[in-house]
C-alpha cells in the first residue's frame, strides 16, 4: 500500500485555556495578609498532607489586582472547574517541585510516581441554602451547598489511576483513569499482544484515595413550605474525610457529577447485563460457547454504563467548613481542641480585642445573661442556669479510666405560655451542634440511636438519634413529661455516664453523647400546684430527675405591672422587630467569647471545697429537717452538680480559679431551682366549728400533707417572770372560747404560711405525744384549752406586746380547731379531751 507510513502515536491535543490557567496559577501568591500559600505547601510536604486549602476570596483579589494572564479567572474556575481541576492540582504539583523536589517521591524511588497534590476551594460567594435542589445546569461547576450531615459511611479505599496486568503476556499498564466507574485498558500495549479482556489489578502499583460519602440533609430553616427535607450523597476524598460528623452544620464546597446508580443492579427484576464480544464472533468465539467458559460473559458491573442504566447525581466536595463562621468546626485538620494556641490563632486581632472588652467588664454576668434570648422578658434565673450550661463545667477522669462529666443539665419546669419553648429554640439556634426535639414524637431509638441496613452493602450500621447528633453540643427536648417510661429510661446512660450502648443486630457498641439536655415539661393538670412539691408536680422518675442540675419553676402568675410590662415588650417586638431587641452583646460575640473561655480549666481552691462541703451539708440537713419539704431528695450528685456550676461560673469570667463567690451563685441556683416551692398560705378563720364529742373521721391525705415531722418536743414548765400575768389573762381567755367565737368571726381572717403551719402542728401533735406517752393512767387527758395554753408559754419569751401575745393565742387556737375538725390528726373526746389519732403517721 502505497502512501505514507501512520505515525505510531496519536498527538494530544492539548486545552489551551487550562494551559493558560496552569500557568497563572503557578505564578499566583497570596495578595492578602495571611498565611503565604507557599509556606501552606512546605507545611505540606514535610507533614505528608496532600491539600492545599484555598481561598476563593484570594483569587478575586488576585483577579482585581491585575496580575492574572487569563481574563475572567474566577469566572472560569466557577463554570469549568471539574475541567480546570486537574491543571490547578498540576500547578500545586509544579510549584512543589521546584521548591521542595526531595518530598516529591516518599521513597527516593525514580521509577514510582510523583506526590499527587489536591485543591480544596473554600469561601466561595454563593451558598445554596436550597443546593440539594440541584439541576443538570450545575454539572462540572464550582459550588457550595450547605446541610446537616446526617450518616456518614466508614472511610474506604477508592482506586484513581489503576495498574493492570495482562493475563496473556503479563505486560503492566500503569495510569489507567478511572472515572467513577471501574475502568480497564481498552487493549494490550504490547504489538503482539491482542489482549483485550484478561487483566488483572495490580494493587501495588495502582494509586488508591481515601474515599467516604456522607448523607446531606436540608437545614430545618431551609425546607420549603409542605415539603419533606430533601437529601444528598456527597463524596468526601483525601484529607476531607472525616471532617463532617452526624449532627454538623456545614457548607460543602465543590462540584456537581453524574454516577452510575449502582444501587438499581440489585432491584428485582431484569437485570443489566453486558454480552462479552467473545460471543459475537471475537478470536475465542466459537459454536456454542457458554460465555462463562473464561470468566466472561455477563458481566454485570464491569461494562457500567453500556446499557440502559439510571444515573444520580452526586456532590463530589473538595472543602467542608461550617456554617456558621464561629470558629467551633477546624475544617483544615488542624490539632484542635485542648491546645490553647491552637484556639487562639482561630481568631483575628479584632476578635481576640473584642473578647478582651468583654473580660473587662464589671457587669459581664449580668450583660451576658440580658444578651441571652433577649425576645423573652424577664425570667432572669432561668436565663442565668441556661447561660451557666453553655459555658459547662470541665470534663475529668479518675485513675480508674472513668470519665467524670462536665456538662449541665437542666430542665425548665411551668405553665403553658411561659416562654418554655422559647428558651430551647434559642438555644438550638445559638450552638452549632444544637438539636431540638420532641419528646412526644422521639422514641428510644429515635433519642440514642437505631440499627439500619445500608442501602449499598446490605450491612447493618448504626444511625445516629438526637443525642449523638449533639454530641459536642446541646439537645433540646420539648415535652419532656410526655415521653414514655422506657423512652426516658434510655436516656438515663446518655444524661450521666455520656454513652450510648447499643448490641443489636450483632453489633456491640458504645457511642459518645457528650451532650447537655434543656429539656421543658408542663406540670400534671397543666397547671404548676403550688401546694405541692416539684416531683407530685411532674410524672418524672427520681432517677431522671437525679441527673438534672438545675429545675426552675416558671409560674403564670397575675400581676397588674408584671403583665403590663410583658405586654409593652410583646407588641415592641412586633412591632419594631430587631430594633425592640437591644441585647448588650450579640449572637457572635456570644458565641466567640463560650468557644473563647472553654479552653480555661479552673480549679477548685481549698476555701471554695469547704464552702462546698458547708453548702452540701446544708443541703443533706434541709433534706431530711423538720423545716421544709424538699423537691426530692438530696444526693451526691447535687455536690457534683454544684461543682459543675462553680466550675461555669468561673469560666464567664476566664477565671483559672474556682472561688467562693462562684461557690455562692451556684448554692443559690441549685437552692432556688430545688428546695424553694411556693405553696399556697392556709387560712384558719374559715374553719367551721365542731361541739366536742362529734368525733372525727380521719382524712389520711389531709393529715399526710399537714403531718408533723421531727421528733416529740419536751413538755416545758409554765413560764415565770415579767409576761406571767399577761399569760394568765390569756388561759382566761382560751377558756371562754364561745363567748370569743362571734367576736371573732367578726374580725379578718386570718392566714399563716404553709410551712408556718406545718411548724406549730409538729409542735403541738408532738406535745400531745408525749404528755400522752408520760402521764398516769388516774390523770386527766390536755383540753385544746390546757394545749393552746402550753403553746402560749413556750412563745412567751419572744414576744414583745400584749397584741402578739393575743396573736399567737388564736393563731394556736385556730391551728388546734383545724387539726380536730379538718385534718382529723386529733381526736376529742365527749369531756373536750385530745388524743392523736392512732391512725396518724408523722410525714
Amino acid at each position: 500500500m502505497e502512501g505514507e507510513a501512520a505515525p505510531k502515536t496519536v498527538p494530544l491535543v492539548l486545552d489551551q485555556t487550562a494551559e493558560l490557567l496552569q500557568g497563572t496559577f503557578t505564578t499566583f501568591r497570596d495578595v492578602s495578609n495571611k498565611r503565604s500559600y507557599l509556606e501552606q505547601i512546605g507545611h505540606m510536604c514535610r507533614n505528608d498532607q496532600k491539600t492545599l486549602y484555598l481561598d476563593f476570596k484570594d483569587v478575586l483579589n488576585f483577579e482585581a489586582s491585575g496580575k492574572a494572564e487569563i481574563q475572567g479567572l474566577s469566572v472560569l474556575m466557577e463554570q469549568e472547574y471539574f475541567r480546570m481541576e486537574p491543571y490547578l492540582r498540576k500547578a500545586v504539583q509544579n510549584v512543589a517541585k521546584q521548591l521542595y523536589p526531595e518530598f516529591m517521591r516518599p521513597d527516593d524511588d525514580k521509577d514510582q510516581k510523583e506526590r499527587e497534590f489536591w485543591i480544596a476551594v473554600y469561601n466561595v460567594p454563593m451558598v445554596h441554602r436550597h443546593g440539594l435542589l440541584l439541576r443538570t445546569d450545575k454539572i462540572g461547576s464550582l459550588i457550595a451547598v450547605s446541610g446537616t450531615v446526617t450518616r456518614t459511611s466508614e472511610v474506604r479505599p477508592e482506586l484513581l489511576y489503576g495498574a493492570f496486568a495482562c493475563q496473556d503476556c503479563r505486560v503492566v499498564a500503569k495510569g489507567i483513569p478511572q472515572h467513577f466507574k471501574y475502568t480497564e485498558p481498552i487493549a494490550c500495549k504490547s504489538s503482539q499482544c491482542m489482549n483485550k479482556f484478561r487483566w488483572q489489578l495490580n494493587v501495588e502499583q495502582s494509586e488508591f484515595a481515601d474515599w467516604q460519602r456522607v448523607r446531606v440533609q436540608e437545614n430545618p430553616s431551609e425546607i420549603p413550605s409542605g415539603s419533606m427535607p430533601r437529601s444528598m450523597d456527597i463524596i468526601l476524598r483525601n484529607d476531607a474525610v472525616e471532617k463532617a460528623k452526624p449532627g454538623d452544620k456545614a457548607i460543602f464546597t465543590g462540584t456537581l457529577i453524574v454516577v452510575p446508580d449502582v444501587s438499581q443492579l440489585g432491584l428485582p427484576g431484569v437485570r443489566v447485563q453486558a454480552i462479552s464480544s467473545a460471543k459475537e464472533g471475537g478470536k475465542d468465539s466459537g459454536e456454542g460457547f457458554s460465555g462463562t467458559a473464561d470468566g466472561e460473559g455477563f458481566t454485570g458491573l464491569k461494562s457500567l454504563g453500556v446499557r440502559d442504566l439510571s444515573y444520580k447525581l452526586c456532590f463530589l466536595a473538595c472543602a467542608v467548613h461550617p456554617l456558621d463562621n464561629n470558629k467551633l468546626i477546624n475544617f483544615k485538620g488542624e490539632e484542635e481542641d485542648d491546645d490553647d494556641e491552637q484556639v487562639l490563632s482561630q481568631f483575628t486581632d479584632e476578635e481576640l480585642e473584642d473578647i478582651e472588652k468583654m473580660k473587662q467588664d464589671p457587669i459581664l454576668y449580668d450583660n451576658l445573661v440580658r444578651s441571652i434570648a433577649p425576645s423573652v422578658f424577664g425570667h432572669d434565673e432561668v436565663k442565668r442556669g441556661i447561660l451557666l450550661m453553655l459555658f459547662g463545667g470541665v470534663h475529668k477522669s479518675t485513675i480508674e479510666g472513668i470519665k467524670l462529666r462536665g456538662d449541665i443539665n437542666v430542665c425548665v419546669v411551668g405553665d403553658p405560655s411561659t416562654s418554655k419553648s422559647q428558651f430551647l429554640k434559642y438555644v438550638a439556634s445559638l450552638m452549632p451542634r444544637g438539636i431540638y426535639t420532641s419528646g412526644k414524637a422521639s422514641s428510644a431509638a429515635g433519642l440514642t440511636a437505631c440499627v439500619a441496613k445500608d442501602p449499598d452493602t446490605g450491612e447493618f450500621a448504626i444511625e445516629a438519634g438526637a443525642l449523638m447528633l449533639a454530641d459536642n453540643g446541646i439537645c433540646c427536648i420539648d415535652e419532656f413529661d410526655k415521653m414514655d417510661v422506657r423512652d426516658q429510661v434510655a436516656i438515663h446512660e446518655a444524661m450521666e455516664q455520656q454513652t450510648i450502648s447499643l448490641a443489636k443486630a450483632g453489633i456491640q457498641a458504645t457511642l459518645n453523647a457528650r451532650t447537655s439536655i434543656l429539656a421543658a415539661a408542663n406540670p400534671i393538670g397543666g397547671r404548676y400546684d403550688k401546694s405541692k412539691t416539684l416531683r407530685a408536680n411532674l410524672t418524672l422518675s427520681a432517677p431522671i430527675m437525679s441527673r438534672f442540675d438545675l429545675f426552675f419553676i416558671v409560674l403564670d402568675e397575675c400581676d397588674e405591672e408584671t403583665d403590663m410590662s410583658i405586654a409593652r415588650h410583646i407588641i415592641s417586638v412586633h412591632q419594631k422587630r430587631e430594633q425592640a431587641l437591644k441585647p448588650v452583646y450579640s449572637i457572635e460575640q456570644l458565641q466567640r467569647y463560650i468557644r473563647y473561655s472553654r479552653i480555661f480549666k479552673p480549679r477548685i481552691s481549698s476555701e471554695s471545697m469547704e464552702l462546698l462541703v458547708h453548702h452540701y451539708r446544708k443541703l443533706r440537713e434541709n433534706d431530711v429537717g423538720a423545716g421544709g419539704k424538699s423537691s426530692y431528695r438530696m444526693t451526691v450528685r447535687q455536690l457534683e452538680s454544684m461543682i459543675r456550676l462553680s466550675e461555669a461560673r468561673a469560666r464567664i469570667h476566664c477565671d483559672e480559679e474556682v472561688r467562693p463567690a462562684y461557690v455562692e451563685e451556684a448554692a443559690r441556683l441549685l437552692k432556688k431551682s430545688l428546695i424553694h416551692v411556693e405553696t399556697e398560705k392556709i387560712a384558719l378563720s374559715d374553719v367551721p366549728a365542731k361541739k366536742p364529742g362529734d368525733g372525727s373521721v380521719m382524712d389520711v391525705e389531709s393529715s399526710t400533707a399537714a403531718a408533723p415531722t421531727g421528733g416529740p418536743a419536751k413538755p416545758a414548765a409554765a413560764k415565770k417572770g415579767g409576761k406571767a400575768a399577761a399569760v394568765q389573762e390569756t388561759k382566761k381567755k382560751t377558756k371562754t372560747t364561745k363567748t370569743t367565737d362571734d367576736e371573732e368571726s367578726a374580725e379578718e381572717p386570718l392566714t399563716v404560711s404553709y410551712e408556718d403551719y406545718r411548724k406549730i402542728s409538729n409542735t403541738l401533735v408532738a406535745h400531745l405525744k408525749d404528755y400522752e406517752a408520760s402521764e398516769e393512767e388516774e390523770s386527766g387527758g390536755l383540753t385544746r384549752e390546757d394545749l393552746v395554753s402550753w403553746y402560749v408559754e413556750q412563745k412567751a419569751d419572744g414576744l414583745n406586746s400584749e397584741e402578739e401575745l393575743k396573736r399567737t393565742a388564736r393563731t394556736a387556737r385556730l391551728i388546734v380547731d383545724r387539726l380536730v375538725t379538718r385534718d382529723g390528726a386529733l381526736l376529742e373526746d365527749k369531756s373536750g379531751v385530745l388524743a392523736v389519732h392512732p391512725s396518724f403517721l408523722d410525714d
